[in-house]
């Protein structure tokens, strides 16, 4: 699954490669928002940890990775 991540003053986002369901990275948005600390935090493919301040998040998109098509077939 494939999650883009805006961060505020930062003219590209940042895309992760995530393992985990739609539904488990927007609960961890949510609980990231109503947390004290203040920080989203989730894992990529690979084991990877990313930390953002919840506080510079300027929008978190959700997506099902598309499966890529090869041939003449895919046009």
């Amino acid at each position: 699954m494939e999650v883009k991540i805006g961060i505020q003053n930062v003219g590209r986002e940042l895309i992760i490669e995530s393992g985990q369901s739609p539904d488990d990275v927007a609960q961890a948005v949510t609980d990231a928002i109503r947390s004290d600390l203040g920080l989203l935090t989730l894992v990529d493919e690979k084991g990877r940890r990313v930390v953002i301040p919840i506080g510079k998040l300027a929008y978190v998109e959700i997506a099902e990775s598309e499966t890529r098509r090869v041939g003449f077939g895919a046009l």
